[in-house]
């Protein structure tokens, strides 16, 4: 069982990079690693090994790792900090199909160990397309750099999202990774599970008293939780016609929110008890029928329009995508979850690209009062007073806010919402840590708790592919359009307005 190391100090080992040179590495490993070394937040041992497709000096890889830095860190690169640091940056060529290249990789780690005084523990991190997911993890078992070469000492992998494209690919990955490296030595990385509002919800949810007896059916009306972007494709026209909306973000991270949210407390904080809730919420969702996707699925494709006043084009015209693109853009999906805690309260989520803002939100609305005797200027129908709301916004604006009535000053009573708030940058006066500074941590100390199971992604897989292959065997023409800066489309609304509900915004 993996226990939460509450010293936060990791021991002496080696991170491997695969991908080094990739996106991801730049944009994010090595801006967050190189801030957790100056708070002191990794072990003083480090051997940080880039792997690359081509030869590269280490000289060479310190550099174009420092411009990097420079252009996606806000902590630039101090002359003393940065030269410290790059002391433990170095590069490895190799080629994924040769099992000799790892034979040269595993000699290099090993000469590293050697040379710097490391124990042998092996962090491996697949930076990379998922078509190479399982090349490397072959190759790494084939020269048995799956095992730890010591007793005492530990081999983990990280794997990125996605993990896999639809249920039966999911499993057929966890399987074949499986066969080389044992479950607790695999992370499964969301990096949306990092950002510290998420854990925060947790919190708040299992550190106060005071909210547990409202947090069920009994006071909650429905629940939203959305994600939107003022983005497109960025370029990445020909991967995202291979995923789309439903894949690329409901089955991560909005589904991973949707669990936090309604799981029911574990009885010891460890990544075992916290997993097997949140498997419990995926098993719990209704499955949904081919005939209800048409009632609780919506999909659809912005089109030209305006963000922040300038012009932006439509999907169909980004590159990379094809002119008669049936991918989703936006997708919408109400879940209803059969257990004694959430029976009949449902749960909305949507995510979409090119919206008026970058937001991740939960909003809990509440129930109506059962019978009104004050009057409202709220501009519901007949004076109604709205729903009392409670929101997380998880990014940006990271924060907390309750909604409720009270009196407007002066004569008669007449109820006015007003907003309680609660923000991170001004309660604690500190910069958030980035997301993959604190799973980066974790996956070093054993930590997994906030890294996905084998058995949760196939069950998220699950609760998705009636949708997918409904729309996979929907014979259409085009897709529902919604303007790009808009909100979504029509459809989506009315997936609300069927239960008298709306699409609400954080307060």
């Amino acid at each position: 069982m993996t226990k939460v190391n509450m010293k936060r100090k990791p021991e002496p080992c080696t991170l491997v990079i695969f991908g080094a040179t990739g996106d991801l590495t730049k944009r994010k490993l090595i801006p967050a690693l190189y801030e957790m070394y100056t708070q002191h937040m990794l072990p003083e041992k480090i051997n940080i090994l880039g792997v690359t497709r081509g030869d590269m000096s280490d000289n060479d890889f310190r550099r174009r790792m420092k411009e990097a830095n420079e252009e996606f860190s806000k902590r630039k690169s101090n002359s003393d900090n940065w030269k410290d640091f790059e002391e433990h940056l170095h590069c490895c060529p190799i080629n994924y199909d040769e099992r000799n290249s790892f034979e040269n990789l595993k000699m290099t780690i090993e000469a590293a160990e050697k040379k710097y005084d490391l124990p042998g523990n092996r962090l491996f991190y697949l930076s990379v397309p998922p078509s190479a997911y399982l090349p490397i993890v072959k190759q790494l078992g084939a020269v048995n750099l799956n095992t730890p070469p010591e007793e005492h000492t530990w081999v983990r992998i990280i794997i990125e999202k996605p993990i896999g494209y639809d249920l039966e690919s999911a499993k057929d990955l966890n399987n074949k990774v499986g066969e080389y490296f044992a479950e607790d030595q695999i992370f499964r990385i969301d990096h949306f599970l990092g950002k510290e509002t998420v854990q925060n919800l947790l919190a708040f949810r299992f550190a106060n008293g005071i909210f547990e007896p409202i947090w069920n059916r009994h006071y909650i009306d429905h629940v939203q939780i959305t994600a939107g972007e003022t983005v497109g494709v960025e370029g990445r026209g020909g991967y995202y016609e291979r995923s789309g909306a439903l894949r690329d973000m409901i089955q991560n991270h909005l589904l991973q929110v949707f669990a936090h949210t309604a799981m029911e407390a574990p009885v010891r904080f460890d990544a075992d008890a916290f997993r097997d809730e949140k498997v419990k919420v995926f098993e719990s969702v209704k499955p949904i029928s081919n005939e209800e996707v048409d009632t609780v699925a919506v999909r659809a494709q912005y089109i030209r329009g305006k963000i922040d006043g300038k012009e932006v084009p439509g999907y169909k015209e980004e590159e990379g995508v094809d002119k008669n693109s049936l991918t989703e853009t936006y997708a919408a999906l109400k879940l209803n979850i059969n257990n004694w805690r959430w029976a009949g309260v449902p749960f909305y989520l949507r995510t979409g690209k090119r919206l008026p803002k970058r937001v991740s939100e939960v909003i809990l609305v509440f129930k109506r009062i059962p019978h009104q005797i004050f009057q409202s200027d709220t501009g519901l129908r007949d004076g109604e007073i709205d729903a009392n709301i409670l929101a997380i916004r998880l990014q940006p604006d990271e924060g907390i806010s309750l909604r409720f009535g009270a009196k407007v000053p002066g004569q008669g009573m007449k109820i006015k919402p007003v907003t309680m708030k609660f923000d991170y940058e001004t309660t604690f006066n500190t910069k958030l840590a980035a997301a993959y500074e604190r799973l980066l941590l974790d996956a070093m100390l054993g930590d997994a708790a906030l890294f996905a199971r084998h058995d949760g992604v196939e069950a998220s897989w699950r609760i998705l592919m009636p949708v997918l292959e409904a729309w996979k065997n929907e014979d259409v023409k085009e897709l529902p359009a919604y303007e790009a800066g808009s909100w979504g489309p029509k459809e989506a609304d009315e997936l609300l307005k069927r239960e008298g509900c709306w699409w609400r915004e954080c307060l």
